[in-house]
């Protein structure tokens, strides 16, 4: 008898199947962590999810108010993406780079989780020669942070806030509330002290996988998913040039911002057709998820952004989300999503509407 005929017999290719959609980079992530991966891979097949930086911190005119979000203001639901930033945690501060308590986040987190979305934690971390992660002049400070350099002590210590705080992140019974984390991102710009310019490829291959299997195995969490994402790139190779490898990257994202108002429409869709055509490939060929990390255009110039060039940009692709950039509450004419009033909140109302979109209603379980 053929021997596939026997294996689908007992149902083992069945579970061939299955095993390999839920691959993570951690094998002892957990079963939440891992269902997420498997249904962040199903979901990106029937739509794509909305999401929103720091959605429930603050928005504009409001800061820690219980339950509100500009984006459920405008349209009655939670964004199905929830984006987080933990920059200054590596400093032992109680708020963050944007004057968030970290208290406070932890709570917001567990709230998302508790209701069904999606958790995403970045992390601008300091430069560790000094100054802020946009001081990038050096071209030392990644190699200072590896084993061997002036810096890696302190590396570690910054690693042991982080991991403090991700354990901390758990749902009403204790289990561990699965994370999408995206560090050292937009490393193929020049902007960060992690950037193309301030290190070599081989450099920031190593911090990366020092990273990951410092949170892995050292401090032995397993509800991180980890997710590389640089800044646009004509080509798969320009894409993949610092790539760490499969084994330790889960989710294949990319950041592209539309600038130039109406003007620079037909430009920001090229970009990310472009590049979800390779991502999408490669996503499929190395069992991956593509997201579209970081996108919007600041203040919203377009009243029809949503429909006529956001929708337009992703027709046709398996993204699993996209997540615009931060509602400002302290910074004028910074604000990425609509709030009451905002002119786009019609046309925001209707890509929200458009059913292969997802806000955190329409989710499924995204956790078994």
């Amino acid at each position: 008898m053929n021997t596939k005929l026997i294996l689908a017999m007992f149902g083992i290719g069945c579970l061939t199947t299955a095993f390999s959609q839920t691959t993570t980079v951690d094998p002892r992530a957990t079963k939440e962590t891992k269902a997420l991966f498997a249904n962040l891979k199903k979901i990106s097949t029937q739509g794509v999810m909305f999401g929103h930086q720091d959605d429930a911190l603050y928005g504009i005119g409001w800061k820690y108010d219980t339950g509100r979000s500009d984006v459920k203001s405008v349209c009655g639901d939670y964004p199905a993406v929830s984006g987080w930033e933990l920059g200054h945690l590596e400093l032992g501060r109680s708020h963050s780079l944007d004057s968030v308590n970290f208290d406070t986040m932890r709570v917001r987190i567990k709230e998302v989780y508790r209701r069904g979305g999606v958790n995403t934690i970045s992390w601008h971390l300091n430069n560790p020669l000094g100054g802020t992660a946009w001081d990038c002049k050096t071209t030392t400070a990644v190699k200072s942070v590896l084993p061997g350099g002036e810096k890696h002590l302190l590396f570690n210590q910054w690693l042991d806030r982080l991991a403090l705080f991700l354990g901390s992140l758990r749902d009403d019974n204790g289990r561990l509330i699965p994370i999408l984390f995206r560090p050292f991102h937009e490393h193929t710009g020049a902007w960060f002290w992690w950037g193309s310019k301030q290190c070599t490829p081989q450099e920031y291959v190593a911090l990366w996988k020092y990273t990951v299997n410092y949170l892995n195995k050292t401090k032995g969490l397993h509800n991180l998913l980890f997710i590389y994402s640089p800044v646009y790139a004509e080509t798969q190779k320009e894409y993949f040039e610092r790539y760490p490898g499969n084994d330790q990257v889960d989710v294949l994202g990319v950041d592209i911002y539309q600038d130039g108002g109406e003007t620079g429409a037909e430009k920001y869709i090229r970009e990310v057709q472009n590049a979800m055509t390779f991502i999408n490939n490669a996503a499929k060929e190395r069992n991956k998820v593509a997201v579209l990390s970081e996108t919007g255009s600041e203040a919203l110039p377009m009243n029809n952004w949503w429909t006529s060039v956001l929708l337009k940009a992703i027709s046709g692709y398996q993204i699993a989300y996209l997540m615009v950039w931060r509602n400002a509450c302290d910074k004028q004419n910074h604000f990425y999503a609509p709030y009451p009033g905002q002119a786009s909140c019609n046309d925001f109302i209707q890509f929200k509407n458009n059913p292969r979109v997802f806000f955190e209603k329409r989710l499924p379980d995204m956790y078994k």
